[in-house]
């Protein structure tokens, strides 16, 4: 049966032995609705709970809640366990931590989540993919430095490794380590062509998106495109370390952070481009109508924060996707410059070259 979390969003007056029992009066009837609840966990802070169930659909959860105790979820999604694990670190109910008949589970949802991405700006070498096979070394070092600071490393792809961590705190530090272990490596490695980005945001399992986590992945991940400093923190996660280290400043030489408007504009940005880049139509006009800003600010905000016009940022874009293509080996040459919004493969392949310092037809020959 799949698995599914759902979010309830509790009163002021709830408290952890009163979710623990409502925890347990679900355990009492759930055979009665086919579900098993494996756990679940509780903010108090933020007053809201997670539940972890399998099911063999929405509606079953729903009703099995409402004849329990009356508290029908805000919000259901499908999850897949293992995922859950490396965010949350658990899929079970951990032991009783308290001398009392209840497991009381006082373990907030929240995370951390960071994003790190290294970018190659040049394949101009006798062995093109020794390249990326060092940018993958990168990332394999950064698995192992993620223990002192309670890093579980969630999933790596092309767009990088994302990693989930319980405190802000902890999170920002590993950044750091990771930022000064870098330049280390790349000396190492000998690659000179390569640009580490780290995005780093926080937030809830379960919104109203379709997916775990989902709304603070995707901002950490347009945070890596920022060029403002190799390290980005988004408005909530500054305000959390500050909190968690009593006003301590961070030094904004290492680490941009952003305010909540600059990141609504980014959303804006990277939502139209991420549904549009394919789009050999698209233009920089269509960018205004649909994100609502004047022409000067479009490029004054993309210069500021990504040191690039809308063109030039939209053109990267599209080449570091069909980089990605070709190295999935997603069609020929023709086929990938069409499906990365190219009108022709003479102009794509002139694009590729300056960006990466070979044509597209070496990197398929190596």
């Amino acid at each position: 049966m799949p698995i599914f979390m759902d979010r309830h969003d509790v009163s002021k007056s709830v408290t952890a032995e009163i979710v623990a029992q409502i925890h347990l009066e679900d355990i009492k009837i759930q055979q009665k609705y086919n579900c098993r609840g494996l756990t679940y966990w509780f903010d108090d802070a933020r007053k809201t709970a997670f539940c972890l169930i399998e099911a063999p659909d929405r509606d079953a959860i729903t009703q099995m809640h409402d004849h329990a105790h009356g508290m029908v979820p805000h919000q259901i999604i499908e999850v897949d366990k293992t995922i859950v694990e490396s965010f949350l670190g658990r899929i079970e109910d951990p032991e009783k931590a308290q001398n009392t008949n209840l497991n009381i589970i006082n373990e907030p949802a929240f995370r951390t989540l960071m994003m790190v991405s290294v970018e190659n700006h040049s394949l101009k070498s006798s062995d093109p993919f020794s390249i990326i096979s060092n940018v993958q070394q990168i990332y394999k070092h950064i698995s192992t430095i993620l223990k002192p600071f309670n890093g579980n490393m969630v999933q790596q792809n092309e767009d990088g490794c994302l990693i989930s961590f319980r405190t802000v705190t902890e999170a920002v530090l590993c950044a750091l380590k990771i930022h000064k272990d870098y330049r280390v490596l790349i000396s190492q490695y000998q690659i000179n062509f390569t640009e580490l980005s780290i995005g780093l945001h926080a937030g809830i399992p379960v919104t109203d998106k379709e997916s775990i986590f989902e709304d603070t992945i995707k901002l950490a991940q347009r945070m890596c495109f920022i060029s403002a400093a190799e390290i980005v923190l988004s408005a909530e996660v500054k305000h959390l370390f500050e909190s968690e280290n009593f006003g301590e400043v961070i030094n904004k030489n290492q680490i941009h952070e952003l305010t909540t408007d600059v990141e609504r504009f980014l959303n804006q940005f990277m939502e139209f481009t991420e549904k549009e880049w394919q789009n050999t139509e698209l233009k920089v006009d269509d960018f205004e109508r649909n994100i609502g800003v004047s022409k000067s600010k479009l490029y004054r905000e993309m210069i500021r924060l990504t040191g690039k016009s809308p063109s030039v940022f939209l053109l990267h874009f599209r080449l570091r996707k069909s980089l990605q293509m070709l190295q999935k080996q997603k069609g020929n040459i023709s086929e990938v410059a069409f499906d990365s919004g190219f009108n022709s493969p003479s102009y794509y392949t002139k694009c590729f070259r300056k960006r990466y310092g070979i044509i597209p037809s070496e990197l398929i020959q190596n």
